[in-house]
């Protein structure tokens, strides 16, 4: 039978802006030409790209990985 389940656990995120700052902090590698800017985010899985406005999610082993703006928005409700 199917049934439904909360999440109950807090995370801590922080939303991806680009800046050279969240760069260094999170270890991205940055590639930007005229025309696009492409980050990547080294996670446990490996590789995964991260866009401007994507919530980086800190897990509680203090691995990182990026989820997209809109499902992080519809999944995860700030507490403070």
């Amino acid at each position: 039978m199917l049934h439904k389940y909360r999440k109950t656990a807090l995370i801590e995120a922080e939303q991806f802006d680009g800046s050279d700052e969240m760069i260094e902090k999170y270890d991205i590698e940055a590639s930007v030409t005229i025309f696009i800017s492409q980050y990547v985010l080294t996670t446990k899985k490996g590789p995964m790209y991260v866009h401007t406005g994507d919530y980086i999610v800190t897990g509680a082993d203090g691995e990182y990985w990026a989820i997209d703006q809109d499902i992080f928005e519809r999944t995860y409700e700030r507490v403070n």
